[in-house]
């Protein structure tokens, strides 16, 4: 339940927060592909966090969905990505010894979170945080599922971004 504007940041926010912010990182970031971008999802998360009286101890499961959300609304949106991208890849080029392996792997990358970003919501959670090396059980509980349906659901997430990525791929 969300608390209103004038309630105080919950106690328990901090050890929250130290306790479950790389994992919110992780999740954003493989979404995103980019740990500034995902440090900026997790300020945002746990800002949001903050305002909820979700217990500490279904913190995780409730991180991990809306990092995986809000790092999907970014990937949707485009807002400010493909510039950060590049920013970080100016600084990333200068030890680079092949540009064209660099540019591919860029443009796989980019295809494969927009493809994400295109599949139905809860496949793309689903695949997202077991990709971030949550158990069936820690993603079925952040996503109200049960747990035998996580891998069925995880293996639909997977053939639709195969066939995304196939449907957008280039003839070449």
């Amino acid at each position: 339940m969300p608390r209103s504007a004038g309630d105080p940041v919950r106690d328990d926010l901090a050890d929250v927060f130290r306790r479950d912010y790389p994992l919110v990182v992780g999740v954003a970031a493989r979404v995103l592909g980019s740990r500034d971008l995902a440090e900026d999802v997790a300020q945002e998360v746990f800002l949001a966090f903050g305002r909820t009286s979700v217990p500490a101890s279904e913190a995780r499961g409730w991180l991990s969905v809306a990092a995986a959300h809000t790092a999907l609304n970014v990937v949707r949106s485009g807002r400010r990505r493909v510039a950060r991208e590049e920013a970080a890849a100016v600084h990333q080029d200068t030890v680079v010894s092949d540009v064209a392996d660099t540019v591919v792997t860029r443009e796989e990358r980019r295809a494969v979170r927009s493809a994400l970003g295109r599949l139905p919501r809860t496949q793309a959670v689903a695949l997202v945080l077991r990709h971030s090396g949550l158990s069936y059980a820690d993603v079925a509980a952040a996503l109200d599922l049960s747990p035998t349906s996580v891998g069925t659901t995880v293996r639909r997430a997977e053939s639709a971004l195969r066939k995304e990525l196939n449907r957008h791929a280039s003839p070449d």
